[in-house]
């Protein structure tokens, strides 16, 4: 049989679990000793393990000369100790229940061992049964019956740190040590395989406000006195999230472990996680995977029994069981523009004199913020130009998109003003809409306007004119202003008729657009926002409660939301008075459509002579949508021909484009006509 390697001696972190290992394994010899006599079959095993427990000792004082391990022990647990009292203390174990954990990990530590337990094993298997620990550690039967209780339902089994496996009778049951652990207690950095590990996010950066906060300040108390409780960071998006715990842990310096744990209705992942943050004597900083479904599915994990502060990164609305133990909440909520300022200026400098700027049009997170100073930096570099605000656009709108539901189209604004054929007083309705959010900073934060009103920073606007007059372009124009993505929601894919899905639809639009820092465009926005009605029967009070949804989510919400409606008479009112604009968009007068038409025609474009913009544009009073088909179509039409595009062209299209719209064609100008008939 093997003996022990010299490599297999542990360093400084595991000295005390090789002392612990040497006494368990001299006890283990002197039990077969006993039972096999000088020349009996188990005289090699014997062999082995006296000389194992002897450099197992020798391996221990070694490493203890090294110095022990130096980690802070998170919860009740003081000072510079091991990761097996850790665990021992922190569970409160009976030393027999330590002994337990030993005698199931000691296959894990030496193959020597497993040789040897698989030659005891009824079933030749290389784990301890709960015959041989009984054998090992009881001396008669009141120990026996400790150790069976042990292991059905005792601390070890409750905790999992001590599992009885296998279909076959009490005795032959087998040991099996929580996975992954005996690696950590030789101090390596291992980890079960249901519990997934973050790596630290990017530095805290701009969440000075957020960490002064009353209700973070009694956070962080608690993490720094150790105190048993249970801190629920609370935001509509697990990076953020995430985020926000991580900076509340590091804030008061002490150890955490980053874990993401999903749906598990056996709370194995649970326990597992819990006994390997407290050998590694860190808080857990626990990010939970709320899976698609009704909500109150699955409730989230509590951590329950763990000794110290546990820090839970759950999404808005996320159930959580009843459990006695203090549960502090700590909403993520966007940060001010001010707080953003702060962050931009630290993570771009160059371009700090933009920071109030970036603040309003880019509600992004410091983790988020750091990535795309990392990307608009590499841009500029490779182009060898200095860096703009454009490349910090670009980086945020790809790093910030979201996966969309089926009812959202996402736009990539590329229309310029130029494009906007308006009358004055409406595009400067427009320019205050941008101006509204670019000054948050010292509107909001400076001179303290509606200080603690919930939704003070979002701009909601309705558009409302005929088809065809602008609304759309007129979002477009906006959001590429702002250097962000358009996101169109299709009304007829967010209204459902199961109830509360259409609640379920909107809030997902909503967190969207905010993650996205997304101008939100609800085209046809009569069909969601009208009027409410009288209760007749139960379809008209969801419908209502739909509408009652949908006035405080907008209310709240922290971006710009654009309302789109041919007919302006069938928004509700309640709508109308919390919209900080409302936009009429008219048919355009003559000048205006002359306008259209040369806006609409390149300058690229052969013209024919003849073609007369002012003559069309009298002729045919019509929006500017048509005014654009038909521009197109007679592009078509002398191509098809080998022509250059002539009146003739425009003329035809247009006569399509009335004939569309059921409307009577005023016929073709005079001049066209005189020289047709002659």
């Amino acid at each position: 049989m093997a003996r022990p390697r010299a490599s297999s001696v542990g360093a400084a972190p595991e000295a005390r679990l090789l002392r612990l290992v040497a006494d368990l394994t001299r006890r283990f010899a002197s039990l077969l000793a006993g039972a096999a006599g000088p020349k009996g079959p188990l005289a090699d095993a014997v062999t082995f393990l006296v000389s194992c427990a002897e450099q197992t000792a020798a391996a221990s004082e070694s490493a203890a000369g090294e110095g022990e391990a130096t980690h802070p022990v998170a919860g009740p647990v003081p000072g510079s100790i091991a990761p097996i009292d850790r665990l021992s203390l922190a569970l409160g174990l009976a030393p027999f229940e330590l002994d337990l954990a030993l005698l199931a990990g000691l296959p894990e530590e030496h193959e020597g061992f497993a040789d040897v337990l698989r030659g005891l094993h009824p079933r030749g298997e290389p784990r301890a049964t709960a015959a041989l620990a009984s054998q090992l550690l009881c001396a008669d039967g009141a120990q026996r019956r400790l150790v069976r209780q042990a292991l059905v339902a005792g601390t070890p089994a409750r905790s999992g740190l001590v599992r009885l496996v296998e279909d076959a009778p009490y005795p032959e049951r087998n040991l099996v040590l929580a996975e992954a652990l005996w690696p950590v207690l030789q101090g390596l950095d291992a980890w079960p395989s249901s519990v997934g590990v973050d790596a630290p996010p990017a530095p805290a950066i701009g969440l000075d406000g957020w960490l002064a906060a009353p209700e973070v300040r009694r956070a962080r108390r608690a993490l720094e006195l150790g105190q048993p409780v249970t801190l629920l960071v609370l935001a509509d998006h697990d990076d953020v999230g995430i985020h926000r715990a991580s900076a509340l842990v590091d804030s008061v310096g002490v150890p955490s472990v980053r874990l993401r744990l999903g749906p598990d209705p056996s709370h194995e992942a649970e326990r597992l996680a819990q006994l390997h943050a407290i050998a590694r004597g860190a808080i857990p900083v626990v990010r939970f995977a709320l899976p698609d479904g009704p909500a109150g599915s699955v409730e989230a994990p509590t951590f329950a029994e763990f000794p110290g502060p546990v820090v839970l990164v759950l999404r808005n609305g996320t159930p959580i069981a009843h459990v006695r133990r203090p549960l502090l909440p700590l909403p993520a909520e966007l940060l001010r523009p001010g707080d953003r300022a702060r962050m931009w200026r630290t993570v771009l400098p160059e371009l700090s004199s933009e920071a109030p700027s970036l603040a309003s049009r880019l509600a992004l997170e410091p983790g988020l913020a750091a990535e795309v100073a990392l990307d608009a930096r590499a841009a500029a570099a490779l182009d060898e130009r200095p860096l703009a605000l454009a490349d910090v656009a670009a980086s945020a709108r790809v790093r910030s998109t979201v996966a969309l539901s089926s009812g959202v189209k996402i736009v990539r604004p590329s229309a310029r003003w130029e494009q906007l054929v308006l009358r004055p007083e409406r595009r400067a309705q427009l320019r205050e809409a941008v101006d509204r959010l670019l000054g948050q900073v010292r509107v909001l934060d400076e001179w303290r306007f509606l200080e603690g009103r919930a939704g003070a920073r979002g701009v909601r606007m309705l558009f409302a004119g005929p088809p065809g007059t602008g609304k759309t372009l007129s979002a477009e124009v906006l959001a590429a202003t702002l250097g962000v993505d358009l996101l169109v929601v299709d009304i007829s894919r967010v209204v459902s008729k199961w109830i509360g899905e259409t609640e379920k639809n909107l809030a997902q639009v909503f967190g969207a657009a905010e993650r996205s820092t997304a101008v939100l465009l609800f085209d046809e926005a009569d069909a969601l926002f009208g009027k409410r009605t009288e209760v007749s029967d139960a379809h008209d009070r969801y419908a209502n409660l739909e509408t009652a949804y949908l006035l405080s989510r907008l209310e709240r919400f922290e971006g710009m939301a654009i309302l789109s409606t041919n007919l302006r008479d069938n928004i509700d009112p309640a709508f109308l008075r919390r919209l900080e604009f409302v936009i009429d968009f008219d048919e355009p007068e003559m000048a205006e459509r002359e306008t259209l038409w040369r806006a609409h025609v390149p300058p690229s474009a052969p013209l024919a002579d003849g073609v007369d913009f002012r003559e069309l544009a009298k002729l045919y009073p019509v929006v500017g949508g048509l005014i654009r088909n038909a521009a197109v179509a007679a592009a078509f039409l002398a191509a098809a021909e080998g022509q250059p595009v002539s009146q003739h062209h425009f003329v035809r299209s247009m006569k399509r484009e009335y004939e569309k719209s059921g409307r009577a064609f005023p016929g073709i100008p005079p001049r066209l006509a005189s020289a047709t008939r002659h």
